[in-house]
């Protein structure tokens, strides 16, 4: 009889352990400010969005994650809604690992929303298309409340040039001279399929630029922005964005917009 007590203490020790060794599938959105991070990917000695994340959930599971993200933004991009999933051990308080991100993360990184999800279910690959917006302040004079935001275009852009540009865009094609080939993959297929393209105003001075694809080549958004403003200040005409897709040079694209105007704004799954 004695020993029963020291059993049942041994077993309750060891059905312990090993429900800490089950992992549970868990999605979270995350917002951040891109000018406090060199990208959203983990780098050696520079400060990243998912090293941050990394560090914050390990420390508060107990246990080793891999985060696997939504899009991979660059230095200095923006995001309302990247999308992360990783596993942590049954049991982990999800609501303590979102008071600990928004805690530390000194307001540039904020965790909107945690939850469990199907073991199968992938930040990445079950993913259906990605949203970016891009922010445009169409004016002579800067704002200092919209300069971390915003790609300050001095000369009057057209509403109606910059949505006739937008047209070849929409549908499959080729992004080549649009896209920076990835390191390592000269072979690697750039054709995209863009789901919409539009500019609206969003004030006397403001404009936004959105648009959405199952998945972007790095660069992308940045470099159709970029011809796309030139459109718009009447230096090319809309058949010149045609011209360029149909090219497949991407020393023939214009410059590149700023890194600090774009944002990921919406994953749908």
């Amino acid at each position: 009889m004695a020993g029963q007590p020291s059993e049942t203490v041994a077993e309750v020790a060891n059905m312990l352990t090993k429900m800490s060794e089950v992992l549970r599938r868990v999605r979270a959105t995350v917002a951040y400010h891109g000018a406090a991070f060199h990208g959203f990917a983990e780098n050696p000695g520079v400060e990243s969005v998912a090293g941050a994340l990394r560090a914050v959930i390990e420390a508060v599971a107990g246990h080793p994650i891999e985060l696997v993200g939504a899009g991979r933004t660059d230095a200095g991009v923006h995001a309302w809604a990247q999308v992360v999933s990783f596993d942590v051990p049954e049991g982990t308080d999800l609501g303590a690992i979102q008071r600990a991100v928004n805690a530390r993360g000194r307001q540039a990184l904020v965790m909107r929303s945690i939850e469990r999800v199907a073991p199968d279910f992938s930040a990445r690959f079950s993913a259906l298309s990605r949203t970016y917006r891009y922010r445009v302040l169409n004016s002579a004079v800067p704002n200092p409340f919209l300069a971390a935001t915003t790609w300050q275009v001095p000369g009057p852009l057209s509403l109606a040039a910059l949505n006739n540009g937008c047209i070849a865009l929409v549908g499959e094609h080729d992004y080549t001279s649009f896209c920076k080939r990835p390191k390592g993959k000269p072979e690697a297929s750039l054709v995209r399929h863009v789901m919409r393209a539009e500019w609206f105003a969003v004030s006397d001075d403001v404009l936004e630029f959105e648009i959405e694809a199952r998945a972007f080549c790095h660069n992308m958004v940045r470099s159709i922005v970029g011809t796309l403003v030139e459109v718009g200040l009447g230096r090319r005409t809309a058949s010149y964005v045609h011209d360029l897709l149909a090219a497949k040079d991407r020393a023939r694209a214009p410059k590149v917009a700023p890194p600090h105007g774009l944002t990921l704004w919406a994953v749908r799954y």
